[in-house]
């Protein structure tokens, strides 16, 4: 059993995430096919999907919903975070076996990662991390970057004979969101009121990266296809909230950021 990554072990660390979808079981299919988590729950027209015995991700039937709008506020990629490099090496392997449509990789210096889109446009990121004891920091922010990923040197972390990939191992979790903003300063001021996070990384002045604890982020927020977006639009699919998961708190409660992405807080351990 592999450990918890750092990314759950800080103060405050994303818990799950709740997509709004227009066919809940093809979307739930993928997720399963694709990204290998395994379905825990059905209850009330939402699919409850995991690693392990641990939900990262509610599916809500809404078949009446307008198609998600990239333009605006919203969902910019749900990150899944894995153990090891091993498992990105064996995701990797079990993407190329599949034929599954990739739309980026890239080595960030804290992490490595590749990019995809589900079938009702919700952006995905499946990483490892770098060892934390590892990053480089420059005072208060830590040095990331988009290089090109080496893809065979991922692989190669795989051991020979290898059973290879086996679905979303027990202790993966949800290491970040990342979502579209309005305007990414007014992002950045409420995830400092709301949660204390610290603002840990910008680029330039269309994205800004925030966590607890010393992690690289926790949340993103971007304008690059959303600047100067308001309110989202609740008949649209998509987000529908993201659970962050406290040491600072002992009750559930919910509020909604400046663009009405509900974030729901919930206590205890991850």
């Amino acid at each position: 059993m592999s450990e918890l990554p750092f990314a759950a072990t800080t103060p405050v660390s994303v818990a799950r995430v709740g997509l709004r979808a227009r066919d809940a079981e093809n979307l739930a299919a993928y997720y399963r096919n694709v990204v290998g988590l395994r379905e825990l729950s059905r209850a009330g027209g939402a699919i409850t999907l995991g690693a392990g015995n641990r939900p990262l991700l509610d599916i809500e039937a809404d078949t009446s919903a307008k198609p998600d709008d990239p333009r605006s506020a919203g969902l910019f990629h749900t990150a899944f975070l894995l153990p090891s490099r091993a498992d990105l090496g064996r995701w990797i392997n079990h993407a190329v076996a599949n034929k599954i449509g990739i739309e980026g990789a890239s080595d960030h210096l804290v992490s490595e990662a590749l990019y995809l889109t589900d079938p009702e446009g919700n952006g995905i990121e499946i990483y490892a991390d770098r060892r934390h004891e590892d990053w480089k920091w420059n005072g208060d922010k830590v040095a990331m970057a988009t290089e090109r990923l080496n893809i065979s040197s991922v692989v190669a972390e795989v051991p020979a004979g290898d059973a290879g990939w086996q679905g979303t191992p027990d202790n993966s979790i949800i290491g970040h969101v990342h979502l579209r903003v309005g305007r990414p300063e007014d992002a950045e001021a409420w995830w400092h009121q709301e949660f204390g996070f610290d603002t840990v990384a910008k680029y330039g002045s269309a994205a800004v990266f925030l966590s607890s604890g010393g992690y690289h982020h926790h949340i993103g927020a971007n304008a690059w296809q959303s600047s100067g977006a308001g309110r989202r639009d609740p008949s649209r699919s998509g987000l529908a909230w993201v659970e962050m998961r406290s040491d600072n708190v002992t009750a559930t409660t919910t509020r909604e950021d400046p663009w009405g992405t509900v974030i729901r807080t919930v206590p205890g351990k991850a």
